[in-house]
């Protein structure tokens, strides 16, 4: 008889949705929506619908192996664990022992978003005196606009979007990387709301909008400043509300009055006029406005002041003071105090820090020290970090020991010396929260692990013995973890929420209360004096006009995520062979037909890929979806061959969305 295990998606998407796993015979035999669960409602996006085949895939690694060909061959032998554990632990006591323990980087990402197994290796690094990792490839930017407005000020709940009037999606291709937010817009637009949507080129979402507004690149915080020009040029503007619940607004109004009239908005977003025009009055007459801001548009050179400006728009058009919101996304990471089992109070010293985005970099600079050893969990960086060529060169380095605990031979696991099965979120006890809606839900394992994969935090467990670390939290199994991390501060749980939240049931999470606006001020801080930019103003991206004809726009994929999924035959052959979309007049000029084999290229290397040629691209703009495999592409090489190791204005983030590129015909 089948039972069914309540459980969580585990992948770096904003929804997390509830998961019913089917097990019959200690198998995962299906996988399906929770109906239970408050935010998705038992509806899973195409990637999660079969995801007992991920869960059950004939090519998932099962057991330890250590590396028999050369660096990227894929070649191996098969080992134990306590063979495997010894010699990593042998490796890094040399390699800290002649270069000292910063030698060593550990390397982890958002391959699970759960908070044990996302977070297992870091007191192990801590203890270790690793340097440490800057985990900023998606949105720290973004999180830098907001909190530079904001400060700690909670976003609204996504249900929130459902009573707009007027709801715009910025930046967001929903269908895409946001689907159980639909819901709410089509409500509201069943209501009678207007949906805006937006973005430098027509995605899938356009089809579910009522107008699309198409930008150049990076273009967002003209944008911004050019729609607060004619907001208070024309007495649009939340007068009251900026002088109740703000600050610096006088000093924000001159500047933009001065700074950004239409024409010059116009030239710099690619919108004409009577389109900003519309903006503003439409922004300016809703009653509940709702703005949902995506992460892509901070991936610029430009992008913490992109998102700031966008938070300043929503004070002044009204959206903070109406009926509807600014909804930026809704974290609720204080509600699970991490330090207890990450542990920073390990770290003897102060060590370095590598950002992730410049991991080309730091594997082939000649710095003291060298990184001369690499542990890779969660995440896939030969394929998704910022300039491949240069990460491959570095994974390349026959002096570099590198260590890979990963599901599938993916094509970073193709370089690892010591390559270690990882279990799968179904295998597995973790504790999941979301930061697009306020869900938590504690997960038990469904069934047992494949063969002798592992989860993150039991592999860190054994390396921690292995190298004499005793004590709290290695004496913790995964379970054990999460009680810790629930033996925080309750505000955000009743005790009967905590009783539900144990049992694997979703719970919705109650921020805590506080004032309105979390800032120094208590205010919306459009002037803030701690900041270098005390106002938000104009700043270019990396790419500027360039030299190369074509901005380049990389995106979310609709059968894969990131680098996630690539496994499985269903869901690619629905995605079909790696594109490049291009509009009719730039695949014209370079006598280019749609599907032919082409070259995209710059500075930093070369991609060969298909053609797609479509009117839902502007001219001057190239777009590539998602991140292929090496075995997936014509030549070995994916989009991210193409993208910069250069970092946002704040916080460090990757700038994916800010390089140029141009396009000619495969010979």
């Amino acid at each position: 008889m089948a039972t069914f295990v309540p459980s969580a998606c585990p992948y770096d998407c904003p929804d997390c949705c509830g998961l019913l796993a089917e097990v019959e015979g200690g198998k995962v035999v299906a996988v399906r929506g929770d109906p239970a669960h408050p935010y998705s409602k038992g509806s899973l996006c195409p990637k999660m619908v079969h995801y007992e085949r991920t869960v059950n895939h004939q090519d998932r690694l099962t057991t330890p192996l250590l590396r028999t060909g050369t660096k990227g061959e894929g070649k191996f032998r098969r080992a134990s664990w306590d063979e495997a554990i010894a010699l990593i632990a042998a490796r890094w006591k040399v390699i800290a022992a002649e270069h000292g323990p910063e030698a060593i980087l550990p390397y982890s990402y958002a391959g699970t978003m759960g908070l044990v197994q996302r977070n297992a290796g870091h007191a192990f690094f801590h203890k270790l005196g690793a340097s440490q990792l800057a985990r900023t490839i998606c949105s720290p930017a973004k999180d830098a606009g907001i909190k530079a407005i904001f400060g700690d000020t909670p976003g609204i709940a996504p249900s929130e979007v459902a009573r707009g009037d007027l709801v715009i999606l910025w930046g967001v291709n929903a269908v895409a990387a946001n689907l159980h937010l639909l819901p709410y817009v089509k409500e509201a637009r069943r209501k009678g709301a207007r949906v805006w949507l937006i973005d430098t080129h027509q995605t899938a979402t356009a089809a579910v909008v009522d107008r699309l507004f198409v930008v150049k690149p990076g273009s967002d915080g003209a944008l911004c400043l050019g729609l607060i020009h004619l907001l208070a040029r024309d007495g649009l503007a939340a007068d009251a509300f900026l002088a109740a619940e703000s600050q610096g607004w006088p000093e924000f109004k001159a500047a933009a009055l001065a700074d950004h009239p239409p024409a010059r908005t116009a030239a710099l977003t690619g919108l004409d006029e009577g389109s900003l025009h519309d903006l503003a009055r439409g922004l300016a007459a809703a009653t509940a406005p709702v703005i949902r801001i995506g992460e892509g548009l901070s991936r610029y050179g430009n992008g913490a002041m992109n998102v700031r400006s966008i938070g300043a728009l929503a004070a002044v058009a009204g959206v903070l003071s109406k009926g509807g919101g600014f909804y930026w996304g809704a974290s609720s990471s204080v509600a699970f105090p991490l330090t207890a089992f990450t542990r920073p109070d390990f770290m003897a010293r102060p060590v370095r820090t590598i950002n992730m985005n410049r991991l080309g970099h730091a594997l082939l600079e000649e710095a003291s020290p060298r990184v001369m050893s690499l542990c890779v969990y969660a995440s896939n960086p030969a394929a998704v970090a910022p300039d491949q060529n240069a990460v491959v060169r570095g994974l390349s380095r026959e002096d570099l020991f590198t260590v890979v605990h990963e599901r599938f031979l993916t094509d970073t696991a193709r370089f690892a010396d010591v390559l270690l099965p990882a279990t799968t979120s179904l295998e597995h006890a973790d504790l999941y929260r979301s930061y697009g809606h306020y869900v938590a839900q504690r997960a038990k394992p469904a069934v047992p692990p494949l063969g002798e994969s592992l989860p993150n935090w039991e592999l860190f467990r054994r390396l921690a013995h292995a190298c004499g670390f005793e004590g709290s939290p290695w004496d913790l199994d995964a379970d054990g973890v999460i009680d810790l991390l629930l033996s925080g501060p309750a505000s955000w749980l009743s005790p009967e929420e905590r009783i539900a939240l144990d049992a694997g049931q979703p719970v919705t999470l109650r921020p805590p209360a506080g004032p309105r606006w979390r800032t120094p001020s208590g205010k919306v801080e459009l002037l803030n004096p701690r900041h270098r930019e005390p106002l938000p103003r104009l700043l270019p991206t990396h790419a500027g006009e360039g030299t190369l004809p074509l901005r380049l726009q990389t995106g979310p994929a609709l059968y894969s995520l990131n680098s996630t999924f690539m496994d499985r035959d269903d869901l690619a052959g629905k995605r079909g062979p790696m594109r490049v979309r291009l509009s009719p007049n730039e695949a014209r000029r370079r006598a280019i037909a749609d599907g032919a084999r082409v070259v995209a290229f710059n500075e930093l290397g070369e991609v060969t890929l298909l053609a797609e040629v479509t009117d839902a691209v502007p001219d001057g703009l190239a777009v590539v979806e998602g991140v292929h495999w090496a075995r997936d592409t014509i030549a070995g090489r994916n989009v991210n061959a193409l993208t910069s190791q250069r970092l946002t204005d704040e916080a460090g983030g990757s700038t994916f969305y800010d390089n140029r590129i141009d396009v000619r015909l495969a010979s």
